[in-house]
């Protein structure tokens, strides 16, 4: 060929590519700024939370977007490095504790709690880990129970070790066959983590760090005893116009919630571990094809698409793929974290009010509703476009 046409096909050549390129990117800064409005409007929205915050990761593009502010008294902005409490997505880490135990051996799916906890309820012991993990357990829900909730109200600061959350359902029998049906159960992951408690003679605080936080380098995350948490701080807040939000960001105990909703977290440190957590850096591929057999269920509360419950991790198919995760809130909080099969692209959006969509206030139906589409906008932001 012509040293003429082998340039002017080289030079047609790399154009294509930079239109491609030129095209990729203005694709994704559309998602981006529809995300960024998307965010401003929620905090914008009557009954909507102060602030909110989205992490989206594209292989080593970190991109961090927010609206509002974490703190209504300085009015300062969301960092990345913010801590807040994660709620019920602390159920993935004690998860990915049970699933690393599993694979080096030292759990299986099969135990029971009869087998590994034999002081529980004598009516309890044919639940396995595996049911608890997927929440088809029949476990008693505590957070349900009068005498939790009169406790909570009283002394919500009390510190509560996991035998005494236990005993708010000691004397209630299982809700139904274990494994015949699905029903979210905050019991089921303080069941999780005595069983790995059980299985190697170690503490739950220890287990984490050296399974979880030291192999992922997740330097700012960790379970409190009590109701403080670590600065700097995205204060969360109760919300309920016309009244001005309270702080509740140290107003209750973490103890009570434990492994079913007791870890604080940051923004960056949440991304990192659902990135490890998906992309087999805990365990290997043979326990993950374990964890990703999925039943019918949702996460607590509904993340985006349709939704199955696997171990220790959830499904959600939407209209720009699928990812796994977790969702959870926490008076002050609201949180989903997802990433891809592998870990490479991940998101993790973040309020500071419990956001519900069976809340009686209907402005916060309205802005769970909001809050909902931004996780859309958020895994589409993270995702090829189809098509």
């Amino acid at each position: 060929m012509p040293r003429l046409r082998i340039a002017v096909v080289l030079a047609l050549s790399l154009a294509m590519l930079g239109a491609v390129g030129a095209g990729a990117r203005g694709r994704d800064a559309h998602r981006g700024q529809t995300l960024d409005r998307a965010l401003t409007r929620l905090v914008h929205m009557r009954g909507g939370p102060p602030g909110a915050a989205a992490v989206v990761q594209r292989g080593h593009r970190f991109t961090f977007h927010d609206a509002g502010v974490r703190n209504v008294r300085s009015h300062g902005h969301w960092h990345r490095n913010d801590h807040m409490r994660i709620a019920s997505v602390a159920k993935a880490f004690s998860g990915a504790v049970a699933l690393a135990l599993v694979d080096r051996g030292r759990l299986r799916l099969g135990d029971t709690i009869g087998e590994l906890l034999p002081r529980l309820p004598s009516n309890w012991a044919p639940v396995t880990l595996r049911q608890a993990l997927n929440h088809t357990s029949g476990l008693p829900e505590y957070l349900s129970s009068e005498a939790f909730q009169d406790s909570f109200r009283k002394h919500p600061r009390k510190y509560l070790s996991p035998s005494d959350v236990i005993d708010f359902v000691r004397q209630k029998d299982l809700g139904f066959t274990p494994g015949s049906r699905y029903k979210y159960s905050n019991t089921d992951n303080f069941v999780i983590a005595m069983m790995a408690r059980a299985s190697t003679h170690r503490s739950y605080r220890r287990l984490l760090r050296s399974i979880v936080f030291g192999p992922l380098h997740l330097d700012r995350t960790s379970l409190p005893r009590g109701f403080r948490l670590p600065r700097p701080l995205a204060h969360g807040y109760f919300v309920d116009p016309p009244d001005p939000p309270i702080d509740v960001s140290t107003a209750f105990s973490a103890s009570g919630a434990w492994a079913s909703g007791g870890i604080q977290s940051t923004p960056a440190d949440l991304n990192r571990f659902t990135r490890g957590y998906l992309g087999r850096r805990l365990f290997g591929r043979a326990t993950q094809r374990r964890q990703l057999r999925f039943v019918k269920g949702h996460s607590e509360p509904p993340g985006p698409g349709a939704n199955r419950a696997g171990l220790g991790i959830f499904r959600y198919r939407t209209r720009c793929g699928t990812v796994f995760g977790h969702t959870g809130n926490f008076p002050g909080y609201t949180q989903f974290t997802a990433a891809t099969r592998s870990g490479a692209r991940s998101v993790t959006v973040s309020a500071n009010k419990q956001v519900v969509p069976d809340s009686p206030r209907r402005s916060t139906r309205r802005a769970f509703a909001a809050l909902h589409r931004i996780y859309t906008l958020a895994v589409c932001a993270a995702l090829p476009r189809r098509g």
